[in-house]
């Protein structure tokens, strides 16, 4: 089932890719693997799946050790009190969300002689229920990472409502796409957004890399 699964997405990111005229190999799948077990995710591993991606900083760091040739992301909200768990085994942070944020993992990032990777996450709904920075603060927040020697911004994340209709969702992942077309000279290369319900409007709409747990792991 997990083989069918994993073919099925690709197969419709790929469909996705043709309808724009995108290549697949330009799209990422971020499998998010939060409360599965490592087993699964080694089985997922031996099919050719490369990226994975946790919600919570502590469940990332159980399953670290155990899948140490597979990429770990941080999907999920990340606290201040939580970054020293992450940084150095997260190969890409997805929801930085402030400049106090930034500080703290730069500081981490220091202290472990690396350079972090990480993403904005941009609120384009206005969601007050979600976590993210407007777009009226990005260039704040990138201007104040530009001084941070140990973070490296690659571009943004972003998500749509749940219950959008595929409209919304469409004009939001355009929105966030105009964005970081803005930002590539900056360094962006990287946009995060589509999950199991949108990712393949995420993909039409410029999507570099989708985050899918629900599709691959259900039975």
């Amino acid at each position: 089932m997990l083989s069918k699964n994993l073919s099925d997405i690709h197969e419709r990111i790929a469909a996705a890719c043709e309808r724009t005229g995108r290549n697949p190999d330009c799209v990422t799948l971020v499998c998010v693997s939060k409360t599965i077990s490592a087993e699964i995710i080694s089985q997922a591993a031996a099919l050719g799946e490369k990226v994975f991606g946790e919600n919570r900083a502590q469940e990332l760091c159980e399953k670290h050790p155990l899948l140490p040739d597979v990429q770990w992301h941080l999907i999920g909200h990340l606290q201040t009190n939580k970054v020293r768990q992450v940084v150095g085994k997260a190969t890409l942070i997805h929801s930085v969300d402030s400049l106090h944020l930034a500080q703290e993992i730069d500081m981490r990032a220091q202290k472990a002689g690396i350079v972090q990777d990480i993403l904005l996450e941009v609120n384009i709904s206005g969601e007050e229920s979600k976590y993210g920075l407007t777009t009226e603060q990005i260039p704040t927040i990138i201007k104040g990472i530009g001084a941070m020697e140990h973070l490296r911004f690659r571009g943004f994340m972003t998500m749509a409502p749940r219950y959008a209709a595929p409209d919304e969702i469409r004009s939001i992942f355009r929105s966030a796409h105009n964005l970081f077309l803005e930002h590539q000279h900056g360094g962006a290369d990287i946009l995060s957004m589509g999950m199991s319900g949108d990712f393949e409007i995420a993909v039409e709409e410029g999507a570099t890399h989708v985050r899918v747990g629900s599709s691959i792991f259900k039975r």
